[in-house]
């Protein structure tokens, strides 16, 4: 099988400011394995975010960083210092990390300020009074320093969370999930707010999340788990035009399986190991209009919303279903003839064809 996707030109930051080196990790619950090999790097001042549904074995990757549970086999290194390896395992308090929850885990008969600085370890009263508020402006919220954790928002919460986290100065930062139990709107700001605090910061920091819009629109790279393995790490552009197998393109939307021996795969560029392709619904136009080229007539069927865009299915005279991407407003209808045609030419046929397969 082979991925049709949009030809990149994307050019690899290469860099030996490691604050988080992780690997050939494993780890098992039982007899099962939950981490199988993990292996990952993340640079100072970047975010990486390790995507993958429930079970993937994310979160256990994540404690194991953390000391929270031991490793099976394999090395974590922070800040380049290791602090997991084969007869080496520091406790957490010893490691170089700051970790934001789901649920803010802030103390709740202390005041915003208090809370930043606790933990902050050999510096004076005065100091540490100075580095939470310098903390809390980072993060818009020095005029909440006396407030109590009871009277903010969620976002908010979230915010002093990441000031406290941040008072360590850690050489790495774990987010698991921090922002799942916030609406919509805050969810964007707060987002913004952290992630650029963090980049300042020249923090490592790697974002568990099982939502890949998050993790497209977040990280500097993009890891994906499954099963607990890590399928594949990439940035953002090539993970999602270059997955590397079909597994990884659909946890990032619909793609379009297409045989080549199909009514629509009969119209692709030839290529003499190709049986299918994967398409994504963007790569898809449809016309109302006769046309030249290879296309293909069929009539829609169902018209799927999603904000800023449409999905449109169309279903071809072979029974063939294809699903399209199309700008809001859209002016077709459901019912209506068109013709169904691949929007990309000749070379991002040709370079894409020849060297993309997928794993089962």
């Amino acid at each position: 099988m082979r991925l049709l996707f949009a030809k990149l030109k994307v050019e690899e930051i290469m860099t030996n400011d490691l604050g988080l080196e992780v690997r050939d990790v494993s780890h098992k619950y039982g007899k099962k394995f939950s981490v199988r090999a993990a292996s990952l790097d993340v640079s100072a001042g970047s975010v990486h975010c390790l995507l993958g549904h429930s079970g993937s074995g994310k979160t256990t990757l994540l404690r194991i960083i953390a000391g929270l549970e031991y490793a099976l086999g394999g090395k974590v290194m922070l800040g380049g210092q290791t602090v997991t390896c084969e007869g080496v395992h520091h406790p957490t308090e010893k490691r170089s990390i700051g970790f934001v929850f789901q649920n803010y885990a802030l103390f709740p008969h202390l005041s915003v300020i208090r809370n930043v600085m606790f933990g902050m370890g050999r510096r004076s009263r005065k100091e540490q009074r100075e580095l939470a508020m310098d903390l809390l402006r980072q993060v818009e919220l020095e005029d909440y320093a006396r407030s109590m954790p009871h009277t903010l928002s969620g976002g908010q919460q979230q915010r002093v969370a990441l000031a406290r986290a941040l008072g360590r100065k850690p050489a790495v930062m774990l987010l698991d999930e921090p922002f799942s139990e916030l609406d919509a709107r805050l969810r964007s700001e707060v987002r913004e707010i952290t992630l650029r605090v963090l980049r300042a910061s020249g923090t490592a920091t790697l974002m568990v999340t099982h939502d890949p819009q998050e993790a497209l629109s977040s990280g500097d790279k993009v890891s994906v788990m499954h099963l607990g393995r890590i399928e594949q790490t990439a940035t953002p552009d090539q993970i999602y035009h270059r997955p590397a197998n079909e597994r990884t393109a659909q946890i990032f939307g619909v793609v379009n399986r297409i045989s080549s021996d199909s009514e629509f795969g009969k119209t692709l560029p030839r290529h003499q190991e190709t049986d299918e392709w994967l398409i994504r619904p963007e790569q898809i136009e449809l016309s109302n209009a006769s046309g030249v080229g290879e296309r293909c007539q069929g009539v829609i069927v169902q018209i799927c919303y999603e904000g800023p865009t449409v999905l449109v299915q169309s279903r071809l005279i072979s029974g063939q279903l294809i699903w399209s991407r199309e700008f809001a407003p859209t002016n077709f209808r459901v019912g209506e003839s068109v013709q169904v045609y691949l929007s990309v030419g000749d070379e991002f046929g040709q370079a894409s064809a020849g060297r993309w397969k997928t794993r089962a």
